[in-house]
């Protein structure tokens, strides 16, 4: 396969990823993390989405088009391991979607990345929350959740925090 059908095969995994985790999050409260604004692309997405819901999105730098920049308010400039651990107390709220699109091409750099997120992201989501990420994020209390049809396993991930897991708030 060449590296621009693959490109297409990820993107359009992505988006069906995020349209079921829109759908699996109705009626929960709580508000979106985007982990890694990049290009702006799945922020944008998750703004159509989910048009009622606050997005709060971490990134080290901006690099996206401009308008696909969230304001001041919901955008956290910083390494994420610097940024996620103290961001409760500035998104007020624990979530009940999050998306992380962290993959770097270097897979020691990726399996670091994603151990962290396993391990700071429960005392960010609420009880059920959904964490949709294009890296490996399983870890206790996270139930792995069916792709949508014509997603590769593997391709991208969803998850399912356990209801009743998660360190408090």
């Amino acid at each position: 396969m060449s590296r621009l059908d693959s490109f297409i095969r990820r993107l359009m995994a992505q988006r069906d990823c995020l349209e079921m985790a829109a759908g699996m999050i109705a009626g929960m409260p709580g508000p979106v993390l985007e982990v890694g604004l990049g290009n702006g692309r799945t922020y944008d997405h998750l703004r159509c989405l989910l048009p009622e819901r606050e997005i709060f999105v971490f990134d080290r730098r901006i690099a996206a088009h401009p308008d696909c920049v969230p304001d001041d308010g919901h955008m956290i400039l910083g390494e994420i391991t610097d940024t996620l651990p103290g961001a409760l107390a500035r998104i007020g709220s624990r979530a009940a979607l999050v998306h992380a699109d962290i993959g770097s091409g270097d897979a020691a750099t990726n399996a670091g990345i994603a151990a962290f997120l396993g391990r700071a992201l429960p005392a960010l989501t609420v009880p059920g929350a959904v964490i949709v990420s294009d890296q490996d994020l399983g870890r206790a209390g996270w139930d792995p959740q069916a792709l949508p049809e014509g997603v590769t396993p593997g391709r991208y991930f969803i998850f399912r925090q356990a209801r009743g897991v998660g360190a408090a708030p």
